[in-house]
Parts: structure tokens; C-alpha cells; sequence
């Protein structure tokens, strides 16, 4: 049994709302079947986001390849359209001119759909000097503040007015300085990146995130003629330019939705070649994952995964900022220390919510003991069984589809509105692997 915290019931029972308060397709999943096949991800959503953010630094046009069609990026182009962008979408091509952006104060409803939403701030300020905006919205994470946003953006000189209302911001003229970040933010990181780049004089951001997507924003403003140096560091310096020029660019490949389908290999005791990623972002999984005693053959940009005569249980799954252990794979990780012998212990630094999904896996007949907000133990082997289950948020959603696979029975997930916003087809891509997954 898992053992219900008070201190948690607020972040549960929000949860649970949010379970009964919309009304969402389905996914039906007869579990028990080993994935086989080869498989290739799509671009990456968190890289997309900021990207298409970026893009509105100049009035320039912009080509974006391998982007991917989900529910994020479709509400990001709503929100650039609103502003005055012109775009068209088609075949993961996004077409991006904004030479008719405004300061248009952006529609509540489209922001409050997302968390990634407050990067617009960084991509719509440089350009019209003011920006209004309500508080973004997004997956029930627990709590998580603009502050560092806010403290960015007051450093290059802006005047910020952060209340109940939402988030107001003007400046004039801005002014390239030594930035601290008040913490590893990844999207704080990338506001500052792109405040940054046409601001006069230089700009240095210490404690800068730097996640596989945050380089991917800068490699695509560098393309642009930025002017970013210290990539795939904690230290960037910047040197303002007078104008960004167009450009055609390819995303990366997500590697999240790649460690997903490993994980779901993994999990089911499957033979699945994933593509389309760079290899060196997951070196964490890769440790993990020898850790537990699946056999990997690793190349540049794909991964063999085999299936495991025994899986054991690891000490310690600990979340933390790149290029430590992502919080994006954590609960898909978790789904597989279920089929572990003996007990594995998964902390979550990050997020004060992402250990909601455990309750779903207890129904399933997971061995789960919650032992605070951030931390739990898995016992394990046991069997999974099918059944009516939930998602809370979009990688919590991912876990769901790979328990229903590693389950005896027929499992149907409720709420994969979550799911569609970070996984492009995802349906699709486990049927070529064998899978029985329908949407209803």
C-alpha cells in the first residue's frame, strides 16, 4: 500500500480534478506482447518551443524542420499567429514570418495551456520593447515559479510588474550585463538567451541550464548570426547584435521520446532499434539502465536495446539537471524498477507533483511505498494487471502506455490529452513495434 501524505492531498486531490473536469479521448492497450522492430523519434519538443519563440526576434523569415505535430507546438503557433506571425505547418515544416508581430497583450486561454508558454517573453521583447502576459499554465508539476524569469529580464534592464494580474514588462533599451541565475531553470535560461542576443554590449548568465534543448536554441540563434559562446556549458556569454538573419534549420531529435520507447523496450523484455537522436545526451540513462542489467549496443545516433535475462533493482534514481538524471524519464523509469527484483528507491529533486503517477501503478498491482513528496521504493518483480488508469501529466501519461504494455489484460488510459502534447503519433510508432494500442 502507498502511504498518503498529508502534505501531498492538495497536489492529489488537484490531480484528481483535473481527472474528472475534461472530457478526453482514450487509449486501449492489450499489454504482454515484446516490442520488436526498429523505430525513429520525432524532432524534440523542448527545443521546438523555444525555437519557434526565438523566431520572432526579427522580422526574417524562417524555415523550422523536424518539428513536431503535437498539441504544444500547435498551441505555440496559435499564440505567435495571435501576435501578428504568419506561419504554415505541413509535413513537421513550420514557415514562420513575423514581420507583422505585435505587442498585442497575449489571450489568456492560450497561455494558461501550457508552462512553456512564458517563453514568448524572451521572443517578443527585444522586438516591441513590452510585452503583457497572463501566468502560464501547463502539467501539475507542484510548484513552480517566474522569479527567475523576472530576475533575467530586470538584469538587461527591463521593468517588471509580477503580480495576481500576470506578468507586465517594458524596456527601452537592453543592456547586456553578468547574469546569476537563481537557479538552473531551463526555460529562465532561454529567455535570457534570446533577451540577450540583440541586447548592446556583452551578456554573461552563470548557472545557465544546459540541457540538450537550451544548446539547440543557441546553435539556431548562432545560425542566425548571435553571437553565443560557452554551449553545452553552465557559463554563456553573449555579444549583442544589431539584427538576426533568415534561416532554414533542423531540430534535434527528441531524446526524451527516444529514452521513452527504450524504456518501453526494456520494460516489455523486447528488441528495439531507436533513431534519430544524439546518443551522448541519454549518458545517464545508458549508466542506469547497465545499472539494472539491460544490454544496450550504443552508436551515434541510435540504440540497440536487448532484451535482459534478469533486471535488478538500483540503489538510488536520482532526478537532477543535465547532465544528470532527467525528471522528463523519471516515472517511465520507474515502470521498469517494477519489473526489478528487489527494492529501488526513485527521489525526484525537481518537481514537488511528479510522484502522483505511483498511485496508478499501485492499482496495477505495483509494490510502492511513498515515503515523501519527492521520494518512493519500488518493489519488485511483480506483475502488472490491466485495468482502468490516468495520467496526470505528459510523462507521467508516457508511463501509463508502458505499464499497459508490460501488463497482462487490457488497460485503457483516460486523460491522453497529456500524452498528444509531448508525443508526436506515439500510437503509431508502438503498433510498427508490435503493440495492440488504440485511440477511442
Amino acid at each position: 500500500m502507498l502511504y498518503r501524505l498529508k502534505t501531498n492531498q492538495k497536489g492529489l486531490n488537484l490531480t484528481r480534478n483535473l481527472y474528472n473536469n475534461f472530457i478526453m479521448a482514450n487509449f486501449i492497450v492489450k499489454g504482454g506482447k515484446k516490442l520488436q522492430g526498429e523505430v525513429t523519434v520525432s524532432g524534440s519538443k523542448n527545443a521546438a518551443l523555444p525555437i519557434i519563440c526565438a523566431s520572432l526576434l526579427s522580422n526574417e523569415k524562417v524555415i523550422l524542420e523536424n518539428i513536431p505535430d503535437i498539441e504544444d507546438v500547435r498551441s505555440m503557433i496559435k499564440i505567435i499567429t495571435a501576435l501578428g506571425a504568419k506561419t504554415s505547418f505541413e509535413n513537421n515544416v513550420l514557415e514562420i514570418d513575423s514581420s507583422k508581430v505585435s505587442d498585442k497583450e497575449i489571450p489568456n486561454e492560450m497561455v494558461t495551456k501550457m508552462r512553456a508558454s512564458i517563453l514568448i517573453l524572451g521572443g517578443l521583447l527585444p522586438r516591441t520593447g513590452k510585452v503583457k502576459m497572463q501566468y502560464p499554465g501547463g502539467c501539475v508539476l507542484g510548484k513552480r515559479s517566474v522569479d527567475a524569469h523576472t530576475h533575467a529580464f530586470k538584469e538587461l534592464g527591463c521593468e517588471v510588474i509580477d503580480d495576481q494580474k500576470g506578468i507586465d514588462m517594458k524596456c527601452k533599451i537592453l543592456k547586456g550585463k553578468k547574469i546569476i541565475l537563481p537557479e538552473l531553470s531551463v526555460t529562465a535560461t532561454e529567455n535570457a538567451i534570446m533577451a540577450s542576443v540583440l541586447a548592446q554590449g556583452e551578456t554573461e548568465i552563470r548557472l545557465a541550464a544546459c540541457e540538450p534543448h537550451v544548446q539547440d536554441l543557441c546553435e539556431f540563434l548562432n545560425k542566425r548570426g548571435a553571437k553565443i559562446k560557452g554551449i553545452g556549458t553552465n557559463v554563456l556569454r553573449i555579444k549583442g547584435v544589431k539584427k538576426l538573419k533568415k534561416v532554414k534549420y533542423r531540430i534535434t531529435g527528441d531524446y526524451l521520446e527516444a529514452g521513452t520507447m527504450i524504456l518501453a523496450a526494456a520494460a516489455t523484455g523486447g528488441s528495439v532499434l531507436v533513431k534519430g537522436f544524439n546518443t551522448n545526451d541519454l549518458d545517464s540513462l545508458w549508466q542506469k539502465l547497465e545499472e539494472v542489467g539491460v544490454p544496450l549496443t550504443i552508436e551515434k545516433d541510435n540504440v540497440k536495446v536487448n532484451p535482459a535475462t534478469k533486471l535488478e533493482a538500483v540503489r538510488t534514481l536520482r532526478t537532477a539537471v543535465f547532465p544528470s538524471f532527467p525528471t522528463d524519464l523519471q516515472a517511465p523509469f520507474a515502470v521498469l524498477l517494477t519489473q526489478a527484483h528487489g527494492v529501488s528507491k526513485v527521489f525526484e529533486t525537481l518537481f514537488e507533483g511528479r510522484l502522483n503517477y505511483t498511485f496508478e501503478l499501485e492499482k496495477m498491482g505495483a509494490k510502492i511505498n511513498l515515503l515523501n513528496p519527492h521520494q518512493v521504493l519500488i518493489s519488485g518483480p511483480t506483475p502488472l494487471k490491466g485495468m482502468a488508469i490516468a495520467s496526470c501529466d505528459i510523462r507521467a501519461g508516457a508511463a501509463m502506455i508502458i505499464a499497459a504494455l508490460t501488463a497482462k489484460g487490457t488497460t485503457e488510459i483516460s486523460n491522453i490529452n497529456y500524452i498528444d502534447r509531448g508525443y508526436e503519433k506515439i500510437e503509431e510508432k508502438l503498433r510498427s513495434l508490435g503493440a495492440e494500442i488504440e485511440r477511442i
